[in-house]
Protein backbone atom coordinates (compact mmCIF):
# COMPACT_ATOMS: atom_id res chain seq x y z
CA UNK A 1 0.00 0.00 0.00
CA UNK A 2 1.27 3.42 -0.90
CA UNK A 3 2.23 5.40 2.19
CA UNK A 4 1.86 9.16 2.31
CA UNK A 5 4.87 11.33 2.97
CA UNK A 6 3.13 12.79 6.03
CA UNK A 7 3.49 9.79 8.29
CA UNK A 8 7.05 9.19 7.22
CA UNK A 9 7.84 12.73 8.35
CA UNK A 10 5.72 12.53 11.48
CA UNK A 11 7.52 9.51 12.84
CA UNK A 12 4.75 7.02 13.35
CA UNK A 13 7.21 4.90 15.26
CA UNK A 14 5.66 6.52 18.29
CA UNK A 15 2.80 4.08 17.82
CA UNK A 16 5.06 1.26 18.97
CA UNK A 17 5.56 2.83 22.38
CA UNK A 18 3.69 1.39 25.34
CA UNK A 19 1.51 4.23 26.56
CA UNK A 20 -1.71 4.78 28.48
CA UNK A 21 -4.56 2.68 27.14
CA UNK A 22 -7.51 4.38 25.52
CA UNK A 23 -10.51 3.55 23.36
CA UNK A 24 -12.29 5.29 20.45
CA UNK A 25 -15.30 7.47 20.97
CA UNK A 26 -14.54 10.74 22.68
CA UNK A 27 -13.65 12.67 25.82
CA UNK A 28 -15.42 15.55 27.55
CA UNK A 29 -13.10 18.06 25.85
CA UNK A 30 -10.17 18.08 23.42
CA UNK A 31 -6.70 18.28 24.97
CA UNK A 32 -5.19 21.76 25.16
CA UNK A 33 -2.06 20.54 23.41
CA UNK A 34 -4.13 19.15 20.53
CA UNK A 35 -4.66 15.59 19.29
CA UNK A 36 -1.20 15.27 17.74
CA UNK A 37 0.34 15.13 21.23
CA UNK A 38 -2.11 12.61 22.70
CA UNK A 39 -0.58 9.14 22.83
CA UNK A 40 -2.16 5.72 22.50
CA UNK A 41 -1.37 2.22 23.76
CA UNK A 42 -0.25 0.08 20.85
CA UNK A 43 -2.98 0.31 18.27
CA UNK A 44 -5.84 0.76 20.74
CA UNK A 45 -9.21 1.19 19.07
CA UNK A 46 -10.99 3.60 16.77
CA UNK A 47 -14.62 4.41 16.16
CA UNK A 48 -15.39 5.46 12.58
CA UNK A 49 -18.71 6.80 11.35
CA UNK A 50 -19.58 6.43 7.68
CA UNK A 51 -22.40 5.42 5.36
CA UNK A 52 -23.04 1.86 4.28
CA UNK A 53 -21.67 2.36 0.77
CA UNK A 54 -18.25 3.51 1.95
CA UNK A 55 -18.19 1.00 4.81
CA UNK A 56 -18.61 -1.92 2.42
CA UNK A 57 -16.01 -0.54 0.05
CA UNK A 58 -13.42 -0.07 2.79
CA UNK A 59 -13.77 -3.45 4.52
CA UNK A 60 -10.51 -4.85 3.04
CA UNK A 61 -8.61 -1.62 3.79
CA UNK A 62 -9.83 -1.58 7.38
CA UNK A 63 -8.91 -5.24 7.83
CA UNK A 64 -5.42 -4.52 6.52
CA UNK A 65 -5.06 -1.58 8.91
CA UNK A 66 -6.18 -3.70 11.85
CA UNK A 67 -3.71 -6.46 11.01
CA UNK A 68 -0.82 -4.06 10.47
CA UNK A 69 -1.33 -1.93 13.59
CA UNK A 70 -3.17 -4.14 16.05
CA UNK A 71 -5.96 -1.58 16.15
CA UNK A 72 -9.59 -2.52 16.58
CA UNK A 73 -11.82 -0.45 14.29
CA UNK A 74 -15.52 -0.18 15.08
CA UNK A 75 -17.50 1.07 12.10
CA UNK A 76 -20.87 2.63 12.85
CA UNK A 77 -23.20 2.99 9.86
CA UNK A 78 -25.21 6.20 9.56
CA UNK A 79 -27.11 7.96 6.81
CA UNK A 80 -24.71 10.24 4.99
CA UNK A 81 -26.94 13.29 5.33
CA UNK A 82 -26.98 12.99 9.15
CA UNK A 83 -23.27 12.37 9.75
CA UNK A 84 -22.06 15.95 10.17
CA UNK A 85 -24.98 17.11 12.32
CA UNK A 86 -24.76 14.07 14.60
CA UNK A 87 -21.01 14.57 14.91
CA UNK A 88 -21.43 18.18 16.04
CA UNK A 89 -23.97 17.29 18.71
CA UNK A 90 -22.41 14.07 20.01
CA UNK A 91 -18.65 14.64 19.90
CA UNK A 92 -18.45 17.07 22.85
CA UNK A 93 -20.39 14.71 25.11
CA UNK A 94 -18.02 11.81 24.47
CA UNK A 95 -20.40 9.86 22.24
CA UNK A 96 -18.85 10.78 18.91
CA UNK A 97 -16.34 8.95 16.73
CA UNK A 98 -12.60 9.33 16.26
CA UNK A 99 -13.14 9.71 12.51
CA UNK A 100 -16.23 10.70 10.56
CA UNK A 101 -17.13 10.84 6.87
CA UNK A 102 -18.80 14.02 5.71
CA UNK A 103 -19.28 16.64 3.00
CA UNK A 104 -16.72 19.42 2.66
CA UNK A 105 -19.33 22.16 2.97
CA UNK A 106 -19.89 21.11 6.59
CA UNK A 107 -16.32 22.07 7.52
CA UNK A 108 -17.22 25.63 8.51
CA UNK A 109 -19.69 24.38 11.09
CA UNK A 110 -17.34 21.63 12.29
CA UNK A 111 -14.61 24.19 12.90
CA UNK A 112 -17.01 26.72 14.38
CA UNK A 113 -18.17 24.10 16.88
CA UNK A 114 -14.64 22.95 17.65
CA UNK A 115 -15.20 19.30 16.78
CA UNK A 116 -12.79 18.84 13.85
CA UNK A 117 -9.00 18.86 13.98
CA UNK A 118 -6.75 19.87 11.05
CA UNK A 119 -4.72 17.21 9.26
CA UNK A 120 -1.14 18.14 8.37
CA UNK A 121 -0.74 16.56 4.93
CA UNK A 122 2.59 18.17 4.13
CA UNK A 123 3.90 17.25 0.68
CA UNK A 124 1.02 14.79 0.28
CA UNK A 125 -1.23 17.76 -0.52
CA UNK A 126 0.15 17.54 -4.03
CA UNK A 127 -1.13 13.97 -4.38
CA UNK A 128 -4.73 15.20 -4.52
CA UNK A 129 -6.69 17.15 -7.09
CA UNK A 130 -6.41 20.85 -6.39
CA UNK A 131 -10.16 21.42 -6.13
CA UNK A 132 -10.38 18.68 -3.47
CA UNK A 133 -7.77 20.33 -1.25
CA UNK A 134 -9.38 23.75 -1.75
CA UNK A 135 -12.72 22.31 -0.69
CA UNK A 136 -11.30 20.65 2.43
CA UNK A 137 -9.49 23.81 3.57
CA UNK A 138 -10.63 26.37 6.10
CA UNK A 139 -8.66 29.22 7.63
CA UNK A 140 -5.43 28.08 6.02
CA UNK A 141 -5.67 24.50 7.33
CA UNK A 142 -6.75 21.27 5.66
CA UNK A 143 -9.44 19.39 7.54
CA UNK A 144 -9.52 15.69 6.77
CA UNK A 145 -8.61 13.56 3.79
CA UNK A 146 -10.74 14.03 0.64
CA UNK A 147 -11.91 10.85 -1.07
CA UNK A 148 -14.55 11.73 -3.67
CA UNK A 149 -15.45 14.59 -6.00
CA UNK A 150 -18.80 15.12 -7.64
CA UNK A 151 -20.43 17.83 -9.71
CA UNK A 152 -23.12 18.35 -12.28
CA UNK A 153 -22.54 18.53 -16.03
CA UNK A 154 -24.47 18.74 -19.28
CA UNK A 155 -25.88 15.38 -20.33
CA UNK A 156 -26.65 15.34 -24.03
CA UNK A 157 -28.90 12.95 -25.99
CA UNK A 158 -26.57 12.22 -28.90
CA UNK A 159 -29.43 11.18 -31.20
CA UNK A 160 -31.04 14.61 -30.83
CA UNK A 161 -27.84 16.65 -30.48
CA UNK A 162 -24.85 14.99 -32.17
CA UNK A 163 -22.49 17.85 -31.26
CA UNK A 164 -21.86 19.59 -27.96
CA UNK A 165 -23.09 23.21 -27.98
CA UNK A 166 -20.39 25.84 -27.60
CA UNK A 167 -22.62 28.37 -25.79
CA UNK A 168 -25.87 28.42 -23.87
CA UNK A 169 -27.56 30.34 -26.68
CA UNK A 170 -26.53 27.59 -29.10
CA UNK A 171 -27.90 24.95 -26.73
CA UNK A 172 -31.24 26.73 -26.59
CA UNK A 173 -31.33 27.07 -30.39
CA UNK A 174 -30.64 23.36 -30.89
CA UNK A 175 -33.22 22.44 -28.28
CA UNK A 176 -35.90 24.71 -29.69
CA UNK A 177 -35.22 23.39 -33.20
CA UNK A 178 -35.72 19.82 -31.94
CA UNK A 179 -39.04 20.87 -30.38
CA UNK A 180 -40.19 22.63 -33.56
CA UNK A 181 -39.29 19.55 -35.61
CA UNK A 182 -41.39 17.36 -33.32
CA UNK A 183 -38.36 15.39 -32.12
CA UNK A 184 -38.51 16.69 -28.56
CA UNK A 185 -40.90 18.29 -26.08
CA UNK A 186 -38.47 20.51 -24.20
CA UNK A 187 -35.39 22.44 -25.38
CA UNK A 188 -33.58 21.59 -22.13
CA UNK A 189 -34.56 19.94 -18.85
CA UNK A 190 -33.44 21.39 -15.52
CA UNK A 191 -35.30 20.16 -12.47
CA UNK A 192 -36.71 23.07 -10.45
CA UNK A 193 -38.93 23.54 -7.42
CA UNK A 194 -41.94 25.87 -7.91
CA UNK A 195 -41.10 27.76 -4.72
CA UNK A 196 -37.34 27.36 -4.44
CA UNK A 197 -36.11 26.88 -8.04
CA UNK A 198 -32.66 25.25 -7.74
CA UNK A 199 -29.66 27.49 -7.05
CA UNK A 200 -27.29 24.51 -7.16
CA UNK A 201 -28.20 23.41 -10.70
CA UNK A 202 -28.48 26.98 -11.98
CA UNK A 203 -25.24 28.20 -10.43
CA UNK A 204 -23.01 27.39 -13.45
CA UNK A 205 -25.08 29.80 -15.55
CA UNK A 206 -24.95 32.41 -12.80
CA UNK A 207 -21.16 32.02 -12.56
CA UNK A 208 -20.82 32.55 -16.31
CA UNK A 209 -22.19 36.08 -15.87
CA UNK A 210 -19.53 36.79 -13.24
CA UNK A 211 -21.96 36.26 -10.38
CA UNK A 212 -20.24 34.49 -7.46
CA UNK A 213 -21.72 34.26 -3.97
CA UNK A 214 -18.68 35.32 -1.96
CA UNK A 215 -15.30 36.74 -2.85
CA UNK A 216 -12.19 34.71 -2.12
CA UNK A 217 -9.08 35.33 -0.06
CA UNK A 218 -5.54 35.11 -1.41
CA UNK A 219 -5.34 31.45 -0.38
CA UNK A 220 -8.50 30.65 -2.36
CA UNK A 221 -10.79 30.32 0.67
CA UNK A 222 -14.15 32.06 0.70
CA UNK A 223 -14.35 35.48 2.35
CA UNK A 224 -17.55 35.78 4.38
CA UNK A 225 -17.02 39.53 4.63
CA UNK A 226 -17.19 39.92 0.86
CA UNK A 227 -20.71 39.02 -0.25
CA UNK A 228 -20.81 39.32 -4.05
CA UNK A 229 -24.46 38.43 -4.57
CA UNK A 230 -25.42 41.97 -5.56
CA UNK A 231 -22.68 42.63 -8.11
CA UNK A 232 -23.37 43.55 -11.74
CA UNK A 233 -22.90 40.01 -13.00
CA UNK A 234 -25.55 38.69 -10.64
CA UNK A 235 -28.00 41.41 -11.67
CA UNK A 236 -27.43 40.51 -15.30
CA UNK A 237 -28.10 36.87 -14.45
CA UNK A 238 -31.39 37.88 -12.83
CA UNK A 239 -32.50 39.48 -16.09
CA UNK A 240 -31.53 36.30 -17.98
CA UNK A 241 -33.56 34.17 -15.56
CA UNK A 242 -36.64 36.23 -16.32
CA UNK A 243 -36.13 35.84 -20.07
CA UNK A 244 -35.63 32.07 -19.81
CA UNK A 245 -38.73 31.77 -17.68
CA UNK A 246 -40.81 33.81 -20.11
CA UNK A 247 -39.74 31.70 -23.12
CA UNK A 248 -40.14 28.38 -21.31
CA UNK A 249 -36.47 27.44 -21.33
CA UNK A 250 -36.82 27.18 -17.55
CA UNK A 251 -40.00 25.60 -16.26
CA UNK A 252 -40.90 25.55 -12.57
CA UNK A 253 -43.37 22.71 -13.18
CA UNK A 254 -40.54 20.33 -14.01
CA UNK A 255 -39.10 18.81 -10.83
CA UNK A 256 -35.86 16.88 -10.60
CA UNK A 257 -37.71 13.57 -10.87
CA UNK A 258 -39.74 14.74 -13.87
CA UNK A 259 -36.62 16.08 -15.56
CA UNK A 260 -34.90 12.71 -15.23
CA UNK A 261 -37.97 10.79 -16.38
CA UNK A 262 -38.51 13.03 -19.39
CA UNK A 263 -34.87 12.95 -20.47
CA UNK A 264 -34.85 9.17 -20.11
CA UNK A 265 -37.88 9.06 -22.42
CA UNK A 266 -36.08 11.11 -25.08
CA UNK A 267 -38.12 14.28 -24.55
CA UNK A 268 -35.16 16.69 -24.71
CA UNK A 269 -31.69 16.88 -26.20
CA UNK A 270 -30.20 18.22 -22.95
CA UNK A 271 -30.37 18.04 -19.19
CA UNK A 272 -28.16 19.30 -16.39
CA UNK A 273 -27.62 16.71 -13.70
CA UNK A 274 -25.04 14.62 -11.88
CA UNK A 275 -23.82 11.03 -12.06
CA UNK A 276 -26.63 9.97 -9.71
CA UNK A 277 -29.08 10.17 -12.66
CA UNK A 278 -27.19 8.02 -15.13
CA UNK A 279 -28.54 4.65 -14.03
CA UNK A 280 -32.04 5.75 -15.01
CA UNK A 281 -30.78 6.90 -18.41
CA UNK A 282 -28.88 3.65 -18.92
CA UNK A 283 -31.94 1.57 -18.03
CA UNK A 284 -33.94 3.54 -20.62
CA UNK A 285 -31.36 2.84 -23.30
CA UNK A 286 -30.63 6.50 -24.01
CA UNK A 287 -27.33 7.13 -25.80
CA UNK A 288 -25.77 10.16 -24.16
CA UNK A 289 -22.57 12.15 -23.81
CA UNK A 290 -21.35 14.20 -20.85
CA UNK A 291 -20.12 17.71 -21.65
CA UNK A 292 -19.15 20.88 -19.81
CA UNK A 293 -22.12 23.18 -19.21
CA UNK A 294 -21.91 25.91 -21.86
CA UNK A 295 -21.62 29.49 -20.69
CA UNK A 296 -24.52 31.92 -20.95
CA UNK A 297 -22.28 34.88 -20.10
CA UNK A 298 -18.72 35.82 -20.92
CA UNK A 299 -17.05 33.61 -18.30
CA UNK A 300 -16.90 29.80 -17.93
CA UNK A 301 -19.97 28.09 -16.48
CA UNK A 302 -18.25 26.65 -13.41
CA UNK A 303 -20.43 24.29 -11.37
CA UNK A 304 -20.23 23.86 -7.64
CA UNK A 305 -18.06 20.90 -6.69
CA UNK A 306 -18.91 18.70 -3.75
CA UNK A 307 -16.05 16.89 -2.04
CA UNK A 308 -16.52 14.13 0.49
CA UNK A 309 -13.84 13.17 2.97
CA UNK A 310 -12.95 11.80 6.38
CA UNK A 311 -12.44 14.18 9.31
CA UNK A 312 -10.45 13.73 12.53
CA UNK A 313 -12.35 14.45 15.72
CA UNK A 314 -10.88 17.02 18.09
CA UNK A 315 -12.23 14.77 20.85
CA UNK A 316 -10.53 11.57 19.68
CA UNK A 317 -8.88 9.54 22.44
CA UNK A 318 -6.58 7.90 19.91
CA UNK A 319 -5.59 10.72 17.53
CA UNK A 320 -2.14 9.42 16.51
CA UNK A 321 -3.58 6.11 15.34
CA UNK A 322 -6.57 7.90 13.80
CA UNK A 323 -4.21 10.16 11.87
CA UNK A 324 -2.26 7.14 10.66
CA UNK A 325 -5.47 5.54 9.44
CA UNK A 326 -6.39 8.67 7.53
CA UNK A 327 -3.03 9.48 5.98
CA UNK A 328 -1.69 5.98 5.35
CA UNK A 329 -4.88 4.14 4.47
CA UNK A 330 -7.77 6.46 3.53
CA UNK A 331 -5.30 8.52 1.45
CA UNK A 332 -4.07 5.38 -0.34
CA UNK A 333 -4.84 4.55 -3.94
CA UNK A 334 -6.34 1.24 -2.78
CA UNK A 335 -8.92 2.93 -0.55
CA UNK A 336 -9.79 5.71 -2.97
CA UNK A 337 -10.21 3.26 -5.84
CA UNK A 338 -12.45 1.04 -3.71
CA UNK A 339 -14.67 4.00 -2.82
CA UNK A 340 -14.82 5.06 -6.47
CA UNK A 341 -15.77 1.56 -7.64
CA UNK A 342 -18.53 1.37 -5.04
CA UNK A 343 -20.11 4.71 -5.85
CA UNK A 344 -18.88 5.91 -9.25
CA UNK A 345 -17.67 9.16 -7.74
CA UNK A 346 -14.43 10.55 -9.16
CA UNK A 347 -11.56 9.91 -6.72
CA UNK A 348 -9.89 12.86 -5.02
CA UNK A 349 -6.45 11.22 -5.12
CA UNK A 350 -4.86 12.02 -8.46
CA UNK A 351 -3.35 8.55 -8.95
CA UNK A 352 -6.73 6.90 -8.38
CA UNK A 353 -8.43 9.48 -10.59
CA UNK A 354 -5.97 8.81 -13.40
CA UNK A 355 -6.54 5.08 -13.07
CA UNK A 356 -10.30 5.62 -13.29
CA UNK A 357 -10.07 7.30 -16.69
CA UNK A 358 -10.99 4.01 -18.38
CA UNK A 359 -14.54 4.72 -17.16
CA UNK A 360 -15.65 7.36 -19.65
CA UNK A 361 -18.49 8.58 -17.46
CA UNK A 362 -16.34 9.10 -14.38
CA UNK A 363 -13.63 10.68 -16.52
CA UNK A 364 -16.08 13.13 -18.10
CA UNK A 365 -17.69 14.19 -14.83
CA UNK A 366 -14.25 14.35 -13.25
CA UNK A 367 -13.00 16.73 -15.92
CA UNK A 368 -15.99 19.02 -15.42
CA UNK A 369 -15.55 18.91 -11.66
CA UNK A 370 -11.84 19.68 -11.88
CA UNK A 371 -12.75 23.00 -13.54
CA UNK A 372 -15.48 23.80 -11.04
CA UNK A 373 -15.36 25.68 -7.74
CA UNK A 374 -15.92 24.18 -4.29
CA UNK A 375 -19.30 24.85 -2.79
CA UNK A 376 -18.69 27.45 -0.05
CA UNK A 377 -17.87 25.69 3.22
CA UNK A 378 -18.28 28.72 5.48
CA UNK A 379 -21.16 28.90 8.02
CA UNK A 380 -22.42 32.12 6.44
CA UNK A 381 -23.61 30.09 3.45
CA UNK A 382 -26.60 29.07 5.58
CA UNK A 383 -27.88 32.62 5.22
CA UNK A 384 -27.91 32.31 1.43
CA UNK A 385 -29.75 29.19 0.31
CA UNK A 386 -33.41 29.72 1.22
CA UNK A 387 -33.87 33.31 0.00
CA UNK A 388 -31.66 32.63 -3.03
CA UNK A 389 -33.95 29.89 -4.30
CA UNK A 390 -37.15 31.72 -3.44
CA UNK A 391 -36.14 34.82 -5.41
CA UNK A 392 -35.03 32.68 -8.35
CA UNK A 393 -38.48 31.08 -8.44
CA UNK A 394 -40.21 34.47 -8.30
CA UNK A 395 -38.14 35.79 -11.18
CA UNK A 396 -38.58 32.70 -13.36
CA UNK A 397 -42.34 32.72 -12.80
CA UNK A 398 -42.63 36.39 -13.75
CA UNK A 399 -43.79 37.54 -10.31
CA UNK A 400 -41.23 40.35 -10.23
CA UNK A 401 -41.56 43.35 -12.52
CA UNK A 402 -37.89 44.26 -12.07
CA UNK A 403 -35.67 41.14 -11.78
CA UNK A 404 -32.49 43.12 -11.11
CA UNK A 405 -34.14 45.07 -8.30
CA UNK A 406 -35.50 41.86 -6.78
CA UNK A 407 -32.02 40.38 -6.88
CA UNK A 408 -30.50 43.47 -5.30
CA UNK A 409 -33.05 43.19 -2.50
CA UNK A 410 -32.05 39.53 -2.12
CA UNK A 411 -28.42 40.50 -1.70
CA UNK A 412 -29.31 43.13 0.89
CA UNK A 413 -31.42 40.64 2.82
CA UNK A 414 -28.64 38.07 2.87
CA UNK A 415 -26.13 40.68 4.03
CA UNK A 416 -28.47 41.71 6.81
CA UNK A 417 -28.82 38.10 7.96
CA UNK A 418 -25.08 37.62 7.95
CA UNK A 419 -24.52 40.85 9.88
CA UNK A 420 -27.17 39.86 12.36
Amino acid sequence: MKRSSLMKAAGVGALALTLAACSGGGTPAPSESGPAETQAAGGGSLVVWMDENRASALEPVIAEFEDATGTTVEVIIKEFNTLAADFITQAPSGDGPDIVLGPHDAIGKLVQNGVAEPIELGDAVGDFQEVAIEAMSNGGSVYGVPVSIESIALVRNTALAPEAPATWDELVQVGEAAVEAGDAEYPVLIGLDPNAADPYHLYPLQASFGGPIFGVNEDGSYNADDLQMGNEGNLEFAEALAAWGETGVLNLNISQDIAKEQFASGASPFTITGPWSLEQFDDAGIEYAIDPIPAAGDLPATPFVGVQGFFLSAYSQNPIVATQFLTDYIASEEAQTAIYEAGDRAPALTAAFDAAQSNETVAAFGEVGAEGVPMPNIPEMDAVWADWGAVQAQIISGQTADPAAAWADLAASIQSTIDG
